[in-house]
């Protein structure tokens, strides 16, 4: 395929189709957070945009190696980001009922562990890109990749400032609401890989 106004087409709507998970995770961080200072909000947006530049390269080294092992793991997908998103939204449920009565303390945020973590259970669908992009070059499923990063990163950022500014309003329920997205995310991301 040659660099042409389809292949960029392509690479941005892959990009926004692939964000949109992590822009829901964004707002439900912005939402815990809002007072997140924007070196963190950048932190955080481009571990997102990281991973889902990360996964679709790793289904293309898939495809022309190991396809035959990457199918079988295709089936676990859902699970993996059932599991690691209902215990990230779970643990922010569980510490936003404990600490409703805190409203005014300021509270901590996503740490970095649970960061990756959400990255990784909002990119690994992402994997199966790879099957996609399968007859683009090396140079141009790594473009690819960086133009979905990119994309990535500036949806995250529009998802951790709309949280922000909600997550100042709703001051005590945020982190609760923040859980629920992310439990219903999991769900989303596990059901709609049985229905499709």
């Amino acid at each position: 395929m040659q660099l042409g106004f389809t292949f960029f087409f392509t690479s941005i709507m892959l990009g926004v189709g692939l964000a949109m998970d992590a822009f829901s995770v964004s707002l439900a961080n912005g939402l815990n957070e809002p007072k997140m200072k924007k070196r963190k909000m950048c932190g955080v947006a481009g571990v997102f945009a990281f991973f889902q530049a990360l996964m679709p390269m790793l289904g293309w080294v898939c495809i022309h190696t190991i396809v035959q092992y990457f199918c079988a793991f295709e089936k676990l997908i859902p699970w993996i980001a059932l599991a690691l998103l209902g215990y990230i939204g779970g643990k922010m449920l569980y510490e936003g009922i404990k600490n409703r009565s805190d409203c005014d303390e300021e509270r901590k945020g996503v740490g970095f562990a649970a960061l990756l973590v959400q990255g990784i259970a909002t990119s690994i669908d992402a994997l199966s890109v790879g099957f996609t992009i399968a007859e683009y070059g090396a140079a141009q499923a790594l473009l690819a990749a960086v133009i979905i990063a990119a994309v990535t990163f500036v949806i995250c950022m529009g998802g951790l400032y709309i949280g922000k500014k909600a997550g100042t309003r709703l001051a005590c329920k945020a982190g609760i609401l923040g859980g629920v997205i992310l439990i219903a995310i999991g769900l989303e991301i596990f059901i709609t890989s049985f229905i499709g």
